[in-house]
């Protein structure tokens, strides 16, 4: 019954390869291998230094799960969800950095994550024409960005929710080995995408083929 579950879940989610079709630059690359060795010690920075419980107050759609792809990927081009997965996660790791004091023993892990994740957006940034920033994003993007970038006091109480620090930076990874999957391919990191959702479409009919499916989700 889980297997089934799964598979149908997978399939509904098909709609996520064609977004990673586009090949990633390798200086792009090597910078987003750079920020993944550094968030390999999440657990360590991000749950075993806080309180048990611990939470702090972050947009809704900072919270930016692989399913979150799913639902906006249709219709949409890669760059613009690369461009998104950058802004989402620049508020995320500001108000991870914004709760810790000077002192505190993940301060400095956080801010060399920042720094690597600074470094990773510029080149991002310097590989694409300056025309690609000046298009108008799509309608539904242009509303996640414009809620992201709201004044704090302008936000509706409705449009916040408390996460975990290590819950927002296990969705910053599984996102960027999705929507950077290229990057990561040859190596053993892609574990971290559920059922290999991110990996080509045979792939996942091959991973599934034993159970049955139910398509109604297309």
């Amino acid at each position: 019954m889980l297997a089934l579950i799964t598979c149908t879940y997978v399939f509904s989610l098909l709609l996520i390869a064609p977004v990673l079709m586009a090949p990633t630059p390798p200086g792009l690359c090597t910078a987003l291998k750079t920020l993944n060795d550094s968030l390999s010690h999440r657990r360590r920075y991000m749950k075993h230094n806080f309180p048990i419980n611990y939470t702090i107050k972050v947009h809704n759609e900072e919270v930016f799960r692989l399913s979150n792809i799913s639902r906006l990927v249709r219709g949409l081009e890669e760059l613009v969800l690369q461009r998104l997965w950058f802004q989402v996660n620049q508020g995320v790791l500001k108000k991870v950095i914004r709760v810790l004091p000077e002192r505190h023993p993940s301060r400095s892990y956080t801010a060399e994550l920042e720094s690597r994740f600074r470094d990773a957006e510029g080149v991002f940034v310097q590989s694409l024409p300056s025309e690609v920033f000046q298009q108008e994003l799509p309608e539904r993007i242009q509303d996640i960005w414009d809620r992201l970038t709201e004044e704090p006091d302008r936000v509706p109480e409705s449009s916040w929710r408390f996460a975990s620090p290590k819950s927002l930076l296990d969705h910053f990874l599984h996102t960027m080995l999705c929507l950077f999957r290229d990057c990561f391919a040859s190596t053993d990191d892609n574990h971290d995408c559920e059922c290999n959702i991110c990996a080509w479409p045979d792939v996942i009919i091959n991973q599934c083929s034993s159970n049955t499916f139910i398509m109604s989700s297309f």
